[in-house]
């Protein structure tokens, strides 16, 4: 029996974030903007969240930002009566005036004439030159940073490896390059009680059969034997879900292209933990002797008979 599971674009590394994770970093306290940026008693950080803001979001904030900006300096320019053209500015000439002026286009039909005027139209073409340095900037880190894609299987699965029950999951780099000298770690995250009877958030590192390759750049299966030194060692669906495990994935590497470090994460829920089955097969040999990948069956899931689990 088979199973098929989707794969959506972009569902590795970024796709959860901390407070999803439930790691340490998710402890703050106070509201969060945007999904991103966090206020009161928790951090502000207004350069992390401008990195790592979707493009759209990011391109619908900066239009908004400058729409309330030009407005407000098109409402001064009204209030100070310093404006001359051949023909009575409406509140729309006024705000085309400003974008203008942000954009140092010049342009306009319109003329400062008070020194109230003159003096916001240099302080607003002085915020369109930073307005723009920062653009630069920040467009310039987002396009620049090498970032890692890969892609998880969309759910591990637990049977027998080489005569002894293992977890495994499989990640391939989604790039036609490589990542040299990549490392994995595989983290096991789960609520235990103390002998006090606190409840507690316990944080096991899981021993890997292979934990680092020379060269990533197909696929790699990653393997944790449930032997009696596991932490997961006669774990089953049930208390995966009573200690609301989660196992965190975390691959890093240099990417040869930029030859900078690049970091990839997953997060693996207990329902996405599958007993008793197995990874279809994915690699093939053409006639050429080359090794081929079949991506299509990457997240297919087979179930063994249950006298073979």
């Amino acid at each position: 029996m088979a199973l098929r599971f989707g794969w959506r674009k972009g569902r590795h590394s970024r796709s959860r974030g901390a407070v999803e994770v439930g790691e340490p970093s998710a402890g703050y306290r106070g509201s969060r903007l945007f999904g991103g940026l966090r206020t009161g008693s928790g951090q502000t950080d207004l350069y992390h969240f401008l990195l790592a803001s979707p493009w759209p979001v990011l391109l619908l904030m900066g239009g908004a930002a400058l729409v309330v900006v030009n407005s407000l300096f098109a409402l001064a320019y009204m209030l100070s009566r310093g404006l001359e053209a051949a023909q009575p500015l409406s509140f729309v000439d006024v705000f085309l005036f400003s974008v203008q002026t942000m954009a140092t286009v010049g342009s306009s039909q319109a003329v400062a004439r008070t020194v109230m005027a003159n003096a916001l139209v240099g302080l607003e073409a002085t915020t369109g030159f930073c307005v723009l340095a920062i653009a630069t900037a920040v467009s310039f880190a987002r396009i620049s940073r090498p970032t890692a894609r890969v892609r998880f299987s969309r759910v591990a699965v637990v049977s027998q490896r080489d005569g002894a029950p293992a977890l495994w999951f499989r990640m391939a780099n989604v790039r036609g390059n490589r990542i040299v000298e990549a490392q994995v770690r595989l983290m096991l995250a789960r609520w235990e009680t103390t002998a006090e009877g606190e409840p507690l958030r316990r944080l096991y590192d899981l021993a890997l059969v292979r934990d680092r390759t020379a060269l990533f750049a197909l696929s790699w299966s990653v393997f944790h034997r449930l032997d009696g030194d596991s932490p997961l060692c006669n774990a089953t669906p049930q208390t995966l879900l009573a200690g609301k495990a989660l196992i965190v994935v975390s691959v890093t590497g240099i990417d040869e292209t930029f030859m900078q470090t690049v970091h990839a994460r997953h997060v693996y829920r207990p329902q996405e933990v599958i007993f008793g089955a197995r990874l279809a097969d994915i690699l093939s040999e053409s006639v050429e002797g080359r090794l081929l990948v079949d991506y299509a069956r990457f997240d297919e899931v087979i179930v063994l008979p249950e006298g073979a689990q």
